[in-house]
């Protein structure tokens, strides 16, 4: 708990406010010697002033309140308070405050408090010091920072009360005003003890919520007290705000500070330099768009160089240059004028292949995230470069047997392939290893043939080859360059692999115009790379010869004279050794990998213009493939509502000439029963034997010439289906031909169900085959009332023989004249009820059929209308933030050119004008 507790000043003369704050007032009306009878002096005095005719007894009170507090008779000290109405009145009041706090009575305390007015600050204090420790006491921690704070504001001078302020701020972990604090007494007092305290916390990040304006004035003032805990202050800023909301902020803030200081050269900034050196890279790696660095950059660089120490000094000259150069304005001219001098001076060794090939690797990085892969075989010839044991010597000509017999002479047969038209790089290595190397990748090879091989790698030889482990080179072979190989890939694709080139003269044909051509077009290519010649001759005239004609043209070349047929290592070696002496190969191989830097960030900014243009024929080509899809979607529509309507049609047809036979038949199959009737016939059971008759005949009529017609004709039926199917088949195969020939592969397959057709056959089988069950219908048991006379008639005249005759002869002409087509009706329609039933299926069991083609259809018009969506959305970001893709290149740019200006150093430069 925070109580704040008054301090004496033993021995030492206190003034009036201080003897009233330490409840001492009284030493001004006794001694202070002879406080144990305080209170009895005091007593007496009170009596010989109560005597008085102008009495005032207020002081004496006063005191004896303050006596009585003193002994803890706090009530006592609260009634000699109330009555003060003098001078003493605010302070009465305080004490008053002080003796219920005492009581634990803390709100009446705050009331006093508070109604407490007066010009002295002292009591002011005191009073916000006292309501301070009540709001802790009562857990207001709100109301406690807002009176600490005002103490702090109003008298931060007063005894202790900054280290109350942050001894609480800290107990309680408010961090934000600990800061402020520190910050303001830092300025108000230049106590080097506050600027420790806020290095603490900013080490501590405590300040990660405030912005870094709110410490501008602190840097300011520490600047001028003392460069050493400015320096150490500023990193722990800095390293502080680095991952925070607010760390462009802090950079423009530290910037705009240190750009109006004189960077004092009496203090080496060591840390700071290193940190301008690795924020300005981190800046500059591609993360950030330029339109976010641009109004850093100029400021940060200008510091930068005013703060460097030796070993940052090149780097932050090289960087403004190449700043000033990529983006003109921004960074004063002066400035660039005195980063030129600086590189004038320095040495030029501040780049090294390692950065470069690092550089390299982020490209190629930052290319596979946005989707564009550059090839293995690409990044493999950068990595050799950084191999500086093996001097790299490419070996070119226009005949392949020259050059054969010189790489079988120089390395042995046995070390060799036979494939001239594929590039080779030969290495010494203690074990035998053949690599092919292509954009796809690295791939051992045992069986190399030309056929096996990818058409754009470059096969890596590694085996014992002590020729080449003497002399630290390694050969790299490529197609003779006449025919198709002329001007194209082999021997241009590797140039800048290369430290040196031997060109391999024709034994026949020394110096022909076709090898001055091809020696011409590699000096155009590589104006850098060294170019030496072999002459396969020992003949002096002829050697003299060839010598002038390539001096003509490459003055400065050597030339080595050398047989295959009798090949001398050793001059070969001597040669060598000359071709590289006086080489600074690290220089030339930095060189090389800025080549290709440059390369690729060329080809990245195109592949940008191609990608764009893919987007808009990717959506073109997939919208005429919608049109095109929906085409072929309504044509088939037609085809199967066309489909549907000639099937439908064509067993229509056969079930109705079905029904018609039968309607016609069965009423002669029932006349014809007639014949039964003869004069044997029990006239009394006759209708139920022709009844039964009748159900028969018409069962085996059935059974023996309906239903294999039936099962015939449903079958020719099925037959002409297959058919307009296979029609239907035939024209969607041309279609899906069409299609896979606009799509390049086998993409549309429009097969239809003609499993459909085994259904229809099980069906027809079903409906066709073995007996028919036809229900047994009562034809003649009917209760008509012709049918009721005669049967009775049969009945009532049986016994009558007379007339039997009469009644046969009326039973025989009632079968052959009575009208059937009810009977056959129903017969019908029980025989056609199952193909009724079939029929309604057949609109289902056809969609089914073609159900498939129209999946197909719709999965690729799905797919092509989200192609087509994707590549507008993508065509939509490419354009409305170009500097997404653009912005990186060209901040990989900047430090290319960086690097540049770095190799440059120690160079005359021209004067910024």
């Amino acid at each position: 708990m925070f109580k704040f507790q008054n301090n004496v000043r033993g021995g030492i003369m206190m003034t009036i406010d201080e003897k009233l704050n330490n409840k001492v007032y009284y030493h001004t009306l006794i001694a202070e010697n002879e406080h144990l009878q305080s209170m009895k002096l005091l007593g007496d005095l009170y009596m010989e002033e109560h005597k008085k005719e102008l009495s005032d007894l207020s002081y004496i009170r006063f005191s004896q309140g303050e006596v009585y507090f003193q002994h803890r008779d706090y009530e006592a000290a609260i009634f000699k308070w109330e009555n003060i109405d003098n001078e003493l009145e605010p302070w009465a009041k305080k004490n008053m405050a002080d003796a219920y706090f005492e009581l634990e009575l803390l709100s009446t305390a705050e009331d006093i408090y508070q109604s407490i007015h007066t010009e002295s600050d002292i009591l002011k204090t005191e009073v916000l010091l006292q309501l301070f420790s009540l709001y802790v006491e009562q857990g207001k921690l709100e109301r406690a920072v807002e009176v600490i704070k005002e103490a702090v504001i109003l008298n931060p001078d007063y005894s202790e009360v900054t280290e109350i302020a942050r001894s609480f701020f800290e107990e309680y972990q408010d961090w934000n005003n600990a800061v402020e604090l520190a910050v303001n007494e830092s300025v108000r007092t230049g106590n080097l003890q506050w600027y420790d305290i806020l290095h603490t916390y900013v080490e501590q990040d405590k300040m990660m919520k405030m912005p870094p304006s709110d410490f501008n004035e602190v840097l300011h003032t520490l600047y001028k007290v003392d460069l050493i805990k400015f320096e150490a202050l500023t990193v722990s800023f800095w390293k502080c705000y680095k991952n925070s909301e607010f760390y462009f902020s802090w950079l423009k803030e530290i910037n705009h500070i240190l750009l109006h200081k004189d960077g004092s050269k009496a203090h080496i900034w060591r840390e700071l330099s290193e940190l301008y050196h690795n924020t300005y890279f981190e800046l500059i790696d591609g993360k950030y768009l330029i339109k976010e660095l641009s109004h850093l950059i100029p400021n940060h660089l200008t510091n930068w160089l005013k703060l460097a120490d030796s070993s940052q000094t090149l780097f932050a000259a090289a960087s403004i240059l190449a700043w000033s150069e990529i983006f003109t304005s921004g960074i004063e001219p002066e400035i660039i004028n005195k980063a030129e001098n600086l590189l004038k001076r320095a040495a030029g060794n501040g780049d090294s292949l390692e950065e470069g090939y690092l550089l390299f690797e982020s490209i190629v990085h930052w290319a596979k995230k946005n989707g564009i892969e550059l090839g293995k075989r690409f990044g493999w010839m950068v990595k050799e470069l950084l191999d500086l044991n093996t001097h790299h010597v490419l070996l070119a000509g226009t005949d392949d047997r020259s050059k054969s017999n010189f790489i079988q002479a120089a390395i042995g047969k046995n070390s060799m392939h036979d494939l001239f038209s594929i590039p080779a790089i030969y290495k010494n290595n203690d074990t035998t290893e053949i690599i092919e190397i292509s954009d796809e990748g690295f791939r051992e090879i045992n069986n190399l043939s030309e056929h096996s091989v990818h058409p754009q790698a470059i096969i890596e030889y590694r085996q014992p080859m002590s020729f080449l482990r003497d002399n630290e080179i390694t050969f790299i072979h490529t197609p003779c360059m006449t025919g198709e190989y002329k001007f194209r890939n082999g021997v241009f694709q590797y140039l800048q692999l290369a430290d040196s080139l031997l060109f391999i003269l024709d034994s026949d044909e020394l110096f022909s115009e076709k090898e001055l051509e091809a020696a011409l077009k590699i000096r155009e290519k590589a104006p850098n790379l060294p170019i030496h010649f072999i002459v396969n001759n020992n003949d002096q005239e002829v050697i003299d010869q060839v010598s002038a004609q390539v001096h003509t043209y490459f003055p400065k070349v050597r030339i080595l004279a050398i047989s295959t047929s009798n090949f001398d290592l050793n001059s070969l070696s001597n040669f060598i050794t000359e071709i590289k002496n006086n080489r600074n190969l690290e220089e030339e191989r930095i060189s090389k990998v800025h080549h290709y830097i440059r390369k690729t960030i060329k080809y990245l900014l195109e592949r940008r213009v191609e990608m764009e243009n893919s987007f808009i024929d990717s959506i073109k080509w997939n919208e005429e493939m919608v049109t095109k899809l929906n085409g072929a979607k309504n044509q088939l529509s037609d085809l199967e509502e066309e489909k549907i309507r000639t099937i439908k049609r064509a067993f229509r047809k056969m079930v109705d000439d079905m029904k018609l036979e039968v309607t016609e038949e069965i009423p002669s199959l029932m006349r014809g029963c007639s014949e039964l009737i003869t004069e044997d016939c029990d006239l009394g059971k006759i209708h139920l034997i022709l009844n039964e008759e009748m159900n028969k005949r018409v069962q085996n009529y059935m059974d023996e010439n309906v239903l294999p017609a039936i099962h015939y004709t449903f079958q020719n039926w099925i037959a002409d289906a297959k058919v307009e199917f296979d029609q239907s088949q035939s024209f969607l195969n041309e279609m899906s031909a069409g299609f896979n020939d606009l799509y390049a592969n086998e993409k549309i397959k429009l097969d239809c169900d003609f499993k459909l057709l085994d259904d229809w056959r099980r069906d027809a089988d079903r409906m066709t085959r073995g007996a028919y069950q036809l229900e047994k219908m009562n034809i003649l048991l009917r209760f008509t009332p012709s049918q009721f006379l005669l049967k009775s008639a049969g009945k009532l005249f049986n016994a009558i023989q007379q007339n039997k005759a009469l009644i046969l002869n009326k039973y025989k002409q009632y079968i052959e004249n009575e009208d059937y087509s009810s009977v056959a009706d129903t017969i019908s329609r029980q025989l056609t009820q199952p193909f009724e039933l079939f029929e309604k299926a057949l609109d289902r069991d056809i969609h089914m059929f073609f159900d498939h083609p129209f999946s197909v259809l719709n999965e690729a018009l799905d797919e092509a209308s989200k192609e087509i969506e994707w590549n507008k959305e993508s065509l939509r970001e490419m354009r409305m933030n170009p500097e997404t893709y653009r912005d990186p290149l060209t901040l990989f740019q900047l430090r290319l050119r960086q690097f540049e200006w770095m190799t440059k150093a120690g160079e005359s430069l021209h004067q910024y004008q």
